[in-house]
């Protein structure tokens, strides 16, 4: 029998873990698409949902209100995207490695959480082109403050929301069936209330204060302040930075934590594996 040294050292790290899981990941994302296939589906796709909008905002006749649609759910689309680590985690199930994912030396959460990053570079991209294409199209021009503060809260908007959206897969993964409806419903409701569609101040008081849980809600607003030239732009945009990134940090502690002790509880046999 080995001894507990030997089992120690043969135990992985969790950023060796987590490495190649990203990898693993990144490879399923090159399997789901080809860049003809990401450019002329998903990504068309998504900037006609944002020129929808758009156009919402012309039928109003209203120069402003056509910005803010264009601007807000810009940025939103990238995020709705994150949340399909919601079904990608749920999909463990389906393909038959869940069993050897709890099963595995060292901890099970940053197999988890790497391999669900492969929604963040097509995320950021999809927010990144329809923040700079689009609003050109509709008559606004484009700065150069303008171009780095929307690379900026893209970054930051997608890889916050993925923290937000791991605690979320993990309580999918016990009733994976959940998983569409978890992330429709999610993302729906996010958008309502996180100032894409109407500013967060249009709603009654505790709604307000519910919006302030999700780390678009603060980016959102960082990216506003700047594109509408408010005199303390810059520093509304490191603020709401800040504040979106410390929430999806903490997010993902909690979601490490939950996936930790399913993959707890589905050692002891208390998880039925194949349901």
């Amino acid at each position: 029998m080995a001894s507990p040294d030997v089992l120690l050292r043969a135990r992985p790290s969790s950023v060796r873990i987590f490495t190649r899981a990203v990898r693993t990941g990144l490879g399923d994302l090159r399997t789901n698409y080809t860049w003809w296939s990401w450019s002329s589906g998903w990504l068309l796709r998504c900037l006609m949902e944002v020129a929808f909008f758009g156009l919402i905002g012309l039928l109003l006749q209203s120069r402003d209100a056509t910005y803010f649609l264009l601007i807000g759910r810009g940025l939103f689309v990238g995020v709705a995207e994150t949340m399909w680590v919601i079904q990608s985690t749920a999909w463990e199930r389906g393909t038959g490695t869940l069993p050897l994912l709890v099963s595995a030396p060292g901890r099970a959460w940053p197999a988890f959480a790497g391999r669900s990053t492969q929604w963040l570079p097509s995320a950021v991209t999809t927010s990144l082109v329809s923040l700079v294409v689009l609003p050109p199209l509709f008559g606004f021009a484009t700065t150069a403050e303008g171009l780095v503060a929307s690379v900026l809260a893209a970054v930051v908007s997608v890889v916050a929301s993925y923290g937000f959206a791991l605690p979320l897969a993990a309580l999918v993964l016990r009733r994976p069936s959940w998983r569409n409806a978890a992330s429709n419903v999610t993302h729906n409701v996010m958008g309502l209330v996180c100032g894409a569609l109407v500013p967060v101040a249009f709603w009654p008081a505790p709604v307000q204060w519910f919006a302030q849980i999700f780390p678009v809600t603060h980016s959102l607003r960082g990216l506003r302040a700047v594109l509408d030239g408010d005199p303390d732009a810059w520093g509304a945009l490191a603020v709401g930075f800040a504040v979106a990134l410390g929430l999806g940090a903490a997010w993902f502690a909690i979601g490490a934590w939950m996936l930790e002790r399913f993959a707890e509880a589905a050692r002891h046999g208390t998880i039925d594996l194949d349901a």
